[in-house]
């Protein structure tokens, strides 16, 4: 038998016969111990099974149970063991669709009558850990179309003869674990045994293909890992994030509701929402108007032509609302806010000598997002992005971009957000310009990144259709990320709407146009810092700093006085006057999560001072009312310089 060769990520070639599998050639080319943790192989760039068999010369890596990589395989694999497990319990009721992994497991959806419940989850768990016992190999087989439209027809899968029916190759692969049999490219595990750590945590409605025209299907969600102690922390940080779920909080806290006569996606902030939106756009604008940006305010709706001149139309007019008409003039909902701020940019024509011009809006935009897909502030309609759009010179954009990520970093640290991961996404398969725009401005931002010394990853194709973007996902408290902050460069709106600018050399010329948002939307920023403080913010932010408690009426007239006295020093106060006992009112208090709490009684209205109580249980000295403003303000100076913003402290 012939030999080929295989090259190892370290550069050594080695020779295997023809015709063995990966798992064989594994045994001759790597140590016991590696191999025991190998779980699929990536063949001349490609993941490949632990099964494949070898016909050519190839590079050749072993993929670890600690790769990133092997996690994927692994919850691909889990998601395969439980629909087999679904399939095993609920047999001829139940029909599969797809089974994908995902960033923080997999999920399976399933076409049944009966909705399944906490103690069909037991059973499933239960009978994936029979399957996992069994040990049993999950096995590729490629077949043509027809033979597995055949298969699957037997089987009495529709949703999988559909997707058949759509493939345009002349052969599939299927594989098959047990007695399960499922349409899949793969990837998978060697054998089922692998899985030893995993957990069904939830259930949600799916339609089919994502259509809400098709079937609702149910999908089970479900995690899985190569260790229990990551399970289990991965388990902890869910309970976690159910306590800080921004809808449940938003509801307790008073901040904002969603209600259907309004419609989905649209949020009404109420009073203590309201004014946590004002305090952070407030310190919005006065951080923009430190950095040189001019504020700008623009309509809520447009001429239908002007979106088709832009290019929403044709790349994003299926996220846009329905047009109306006025006076026989077709108009639009804004998606966007970039072609007004273009519009005022048009007013006069411009010199260099103005350059850069930055423009800054929170100019509120309508999209039209499916109703499955709608949750919470996170993902809505109706939104106000934190938006600018800076024009500057070709010779301008590295450091305009270096300047949007100082500010923007400093932005984030202030609201207590200091690990974040940098993405620099590059051009697209649909997109417009030429490629040497597309080079200059993806180094632009590269330089950029590089000189503010800050990490990032490329992320392939994953640019906006006009230009390259720059994406900071942050973090929250408990390790989620959140896409928030985006830089993008365009040279195509400025070519649509034929802006130009008088150059040194008294000619025109066409100006580079950056979007970026730093919070991304108010909403969604508002979302994750509910959901970071778990709705106890720091005293700068917390819609009411104190509340006036007062043990007996005697007190009530005392209260009305520091009511009145702090409203007027600037704090965010209220008072609860009601006839109810101390210890009740404190614990009110502290469920609303207000950062201080101002105890009157006898002694302190004789001495004209207020008990400090902090949320936390602990107790401050007593105090006269000019040193508690003093505290607070110094807390406000603190918070908005991002000092103490951490969540806890």
């Amino acid at each position: 038998m012939a030999d080929i060769s295989l090259t190892l990520p370290d550069g050594e070639c080695k020779t295997v016969a023809k015709g063995v599998t990966v798992a064989d050639a594994l045994k001759a080319l790597v140590s016991n111990k590696t191999r025991k943790k190998t779980v699929a192989v990536r063949l001349d760039g490609r993941l490949m099974d632990l099964s494949a068999v070898l016909e050519s010369d190839a590079s050749f890596e072993p993929i670890s149970s600690d790769a990133p990589e092997a996690l994927e395989i692994l919850r691909h694999s889990a998601a395969h063991v439980m629909a087999e497990a679904v399939v095993s319990l609920f047999g001829d009721e139940v029909k599969v669709a797809i089974g994908p992994a995902t960033a923080d497991g997999f999920y399976y959806d399933f076409d049944r009558s009966e909705p399944f419940t906490p103690d069909d989850f037991e059973r499933i768990e239960a009978k994936m850990k029979e399957l996992v016992a069994a040990a049993a190999p999950f096995s590729r087989e490629t077949m043509p179309v027809a033979a597995a439209i055949e298969l699957f027809t037997k089987s009495g899968q529709p949703y999988k003869v559909e997707l058949l029916k759509e493939i345009a190759e002349d052969e599939v692969s299927i594989y098959r674990q047990g007695a399960f049999v499922d349409l899949c490219r793969g990837p998978h595990l060697p054998h089922t045994g692998f899985l030893q750590a995993f957990k069904i945590v939830k259930l949600a409605g799916a339609y089919w293909r994502g259509n809400e025209n098709n079937q609702m299907l149910q999908r089970l969600y479900g995690t899985a890992f190569f260790d229990g102690k990551a399970l289990t922390a991965y388990l902890h940080q869910l309970e976690e994030a159910k306590k800080r779920d921004h809808r449940k909080l938003g509801k307790e806290l008073e901040l904002f509701s969603i209600q259907d006569q309004v419609g989905p996606g649209l949020i009404l902030w109420q009073p203590k929402g309201a004014l946590l939106r004002k305090i952070l756009e407030d310190h919005w604008r006065d951080e923009h108007y430190r950095n040189d940006y001019e504020l700008l305010f623009t309509p809520h709706i447009a001429r239908r032509d002007m979106w088709q001149t832009s290019g929403h139309l044709d790349f994003y007019g299926e996220n846009m609302f329905s047009p109306m008409d006025i006076d026989e003039v077709s108009y639009q909902l804004k998606p966007m806010n970039c072609p007004f701020h273009i519009a005022i940019y048009k007013t006069r024509m411009r010199s260099y000598r103005e350059f850069p011009l930055r423009w800054c809006e929170l100019g509120t935009v309508y999209r039209y997002e499916k109703t499955g897909a709608l949750h919470g502030l996170m993902r809505v309609r109706g939104f106000t992005q934190d938006d600018a759009h800076i024009f500057c010179k070709p010779d301008q954009l590295e450091k305009e971009i270096y300047n949007i990520l100082d500010l923007n970093l400093h932005i984030l640290q202030t609201f207590g957000f200091d690990n974040y991961d940098i993405y620099l996404s590059t051009r697209p398969e649909k997109y417009v310009g030429d490629d040497e725009h597309w080079e200059q401005a993806t180094n632009a931002l590269k330089l950029a990144l590089e000189k503010k010394g800050l990490k990032y990853e490329i992320d392939p194709g994953e640019g906006v259709f006009y230009g390259p973007k720059i994406d900071i996902k942050i973090k929250d408290v408990i390790g989620r990320s959140w896409q928030c902050s985006t830089i993008q460069v365009d040279f195509n709106l400025p070519e649509r709407f034929e802006i130009s600018y008088t150059g040194e050399d008294g000619n025109k010329h066409q100006p580079i146009m950056i979007h970026r948002a730093l919070m991304g939307s108010l909403e969604r920023f508002l979302g994750v810092l509910i959901e970071h403080y778990a709705g106890a913010f720091p005293v700068w932010l917390a819609p009411t700093q104190a509340r006036i408690l007062n043990i007996t009426d005697a007190q009530a007239d005392y209260v009305e006085e520091v009511y009145q006295e702090l409203r007027r020093a600037g704090v965010r106060i209220e008072k609860d006057l009601r006839n109810e006992k101390l210890n009740y009112k404190i614990r009110d208090a502290q469920m609303q999560k207000i950062p201080y709490m101002l105890i009157i009684g006898d002694k302190e209205m004789e001495e004209r001072q207020v008990t400090v109580r902090l949320r936390d249980g602990k107790n401050l000295p007593a105090m006269s009312l000019p040193e508690f403003a003093a505290l607070v303000a110094k807390e406000n100076e603190q918070g908005r310089r991002g000092v103490c913003n951490n969540p806890g402290k």
